[in-house]
């Protein structure tokens, strides 16, 4: 009877990795309710700004690269290749701009990741994704990594049931209980593995994609808003990040470049 351990801890293993995943999923409002109804009809009536699209498509740092390359192209900043930004107008826009110049320096000049990670966590992007979220059309913030994780480990428990399955069949001299080895690893390995994989294909159907900003609201306005290709370089942006940018050098500079001061490019 030495396999009902094997059991136990595959019962374990799926018991616990999908409870953790509905909890997540109920906790973090990732499973569509009637409040979701709620903001879909918010939505419905919402045109949503290009600060907006860039949070709900791709989190905080897109909406700091929708603002550096805003205040690129209207010649308010200067994005080198190598990865450098340099402040031409200190006079920022919006909010959103203002903060990139303090948080480029007093210098004028300073590499673009560290501004990027700088500016995403400053008050003025805290306060979008705020706004979006008491609107239920963004997630609550790391929600999509918390459920992302926790699909793993339902995954990582499938992987072990079927483990587990194998080292009982391998194992010699072990009584498998009632009509065999196979019997035993169908009847009784069958229904955890079961219910990893069942629980994985309604995390699939209902919460997917798992690392997304926006909630299921958000991203019905988001494909209502959908920029068809061949649009402004800011909405593209806005929508489908740097990948949309067609300038190579502008690509670079956003992608963090060689070490060493934008004004060396000139």
């Amino acid at each position: 009877m030495f396999w009902v351990l094997f059991l136990l801890v595959a019962w374990g293993a799926a018991a616990f990795s999908c409870i953790r995943l509905c909890l997540v999923a109920a906790r973090t409002g990732l499973l569509p309710d009637a409040s979701d109804d709620d903001a879909r009809d918010l939505g419905a009536g919402h045109e949503l700004t290009l600060y907006e699209t860039a949070f709900l498509a791709g989190g905080p740092h897109r909406v700091i690269d929708l603002a550096l390359v805003t205040m690129h192209l209207r010649r308010r900043l200067l994005l080198a290749h190598t990865g450098w930004a340099t402040v031409v107008d200190p006079e920022g826009r919006d909010e959103v701009e203002r903060t990139v110049i303090r948080a480029i320096g007093p210098q004028g000049q300073s590499p673009i990741p560290p501004v990027r990670a700088a500016a995403a966590a400053a008050d003025s992007v805290r306060a979008l994704a705020d706004r979006l979220v008491a609107a239920g059309l963004a997630r609550p913030v790391g929600a999509g990594s918390d459920v992302a994780a926790a699909v793993r480990g339902v995954r990582g428990a499938a992987l072990l049931v079927v483990a587990m399955a194998a080292v009982v069949l391998l194992v010699p001299g072990q009584d498998h209980g009632p009509g065999g080895p196979v019997v035993a690893l169908l009847a009784w390995f069958g229904l955890p593995l079961a219910l990893t994989l069942g629980c994985l294909a309604i995390a699939r159907i209902e919460v997917h994609p798992y690392s997304s900003w926006a909630s299921p609201a958000g991203q019905r306005l988001l494909a209502a808003n959908e920029v068809p290709p061949g649009h402004d370089v800011l909405s593209a942006l806005a929508v489908r990040g740097v990948s949309a940018v067609d300038d190579p050098a502008l690509r670079s500079a956003l992608g963090g470049g060689s070490s060493g001061p934008a004004g060396h490019d000139r």
